[in-house]
């Protein structure tokens, strides 16, 4: 039974919480530094410990490892705390707002070889997975294109996004570092990391707030020495269907995971419909509970980093690069 330590009561940190539990590995403690919210938590999932700092969580108890939960700014300084008392380290994404201290600790990590995740959960689905390895494999030979349309009604899935990390870029919000990033995440992942981008993003209807809500993005990945992947990016946080498609083109034919279906699809012959290669039933919290497990795994040695801190840093110079060209206009070199 590992002593997992979540920092942050929030929705996302209540999720990581109740997800943790239900891997039934885990003794999970709660740092929250507002109190009601802390009570409130620790007693709906009957914790035996819950804190209101780091400081007094470490103080109090030894733990094997710590799930970041708490607006982007802080993650860094953070994670630099628990690793100097050897915490395991499950990071939420995006794994900072700058690249100010990521590779102090990157090396930090390394040095006292410490096991170390983001969570960027997309990468615990089955059917991405699946995909991903056919892509690898070359079964539909050399990826050409990569292409994403989606979004949801970012309101009706989390009502109070204008009190939160959401509202500010400078916490980790908008479109570009809280939607896209799992998305930018996700590509990079099945095709390469991405080495030049444009983007266009703005404000168009969430009240409230003003940072972007919708967002294009054009991109190169690199894919090889001899040729690159293109790829197009379109997002909202406002559509009232909860769609998101990731299209594959390669030499031999084309793939698709479509994450509101929960499956994915492959087309080799022109003119031909789509078959489905293989389709999952997927509940709310089954890819978190996946993640946790993943991550549980790690900390026992049986397999490495779901998401590296290096990917996790490769996917966060995209952000960085992409909120600078919604500024500048023009392409930037990643």
């Amino acid at each position: 039974m590992k002593r997992i330590l979540v920092i942050g009561g929030g929705s996302i940190g209540e999720r990581h919480v109740r997800c943790f539990q239900a891997t039934q590995r885990a003794d999970v403690s709660l740092c929250e530094i507002n109190d009601d919210l802390r009570t409130v938590v620790g007693e709906r999932y009957e914790l035996k410990r819950s804190h209101r700092s780091i400081e007094e969580a470490l103080a109090d108890s030894a733990f094997d490892a710590a799930v970041i939960c708490t607006p982007a700014h802080l993650h860094i300084p953070m994670a630099y705390q628990l690793a100097a008392h050897g915490c395991g380290l499950l990071i939420e994404k995006p794994l900072s707002i700058s690249q100010d201290g990521t590779d102090g600790l990157i090396a930090e990590i390394a040095g006292r070889q410490i096991p170390a995740s983001v969570a960027y959960v997309l990468r615990q689905h089955p059917a991405l997975q699946a995909m991903r390895a056919c892509v690898a494999e070359g079964r539909f030979g050399r990826p050409v294109e990569v292409v994403y349309t989606g979004g949801q009604h970012f309101p009706f899935y989390r009502p109070a996004y204008r009190e939160i990390y959401y509202a500010r870029h400078e916490m980790g919000g908008g479109a570009i570092q809280d939607a896209l990033t799992h998305v930018v995440n996700a590509a990079e992942w099945i095709v390469g990391p991405v080495t030049k981008l444009v983007a266009d993003a703005t404000h168009q209807l969430l009240e409230g707030v003003d940072v972007e809500d919708t967002v294009h993005l054009m991109t190169h990945h690199a894919a090889s020495t001899e040729a690159f992947v293109m790829g197009s990016f379109s997002l909202n946080q406002h559509q009232a269907p909860n769609e998101s498609t990731w299209t594959v083109i390669c030499e031999n034919g084309t793939v698709r995971f479509e994450f509101h279906h929960n499956r994915w699809l492959s087309c080799t012959q022109p003119g031909s419909d789509w078959v489905v290669e293989e389709s999952f039933q997927i509940e709310r919290d089954e890819l978190f509970v996946r993640q946790a497990n993943a991550f549980l795994d790690q900390l026992d040695e049986k397999t490495g980093p779901a998401c590296s801190l290096a990917e996790a840093k490769q996917t966060l110079r995209v952000n960085l690069s992409a909120l600078k060209s919604v500024q500048s206009g023009a392409w930037e070199n990643v």
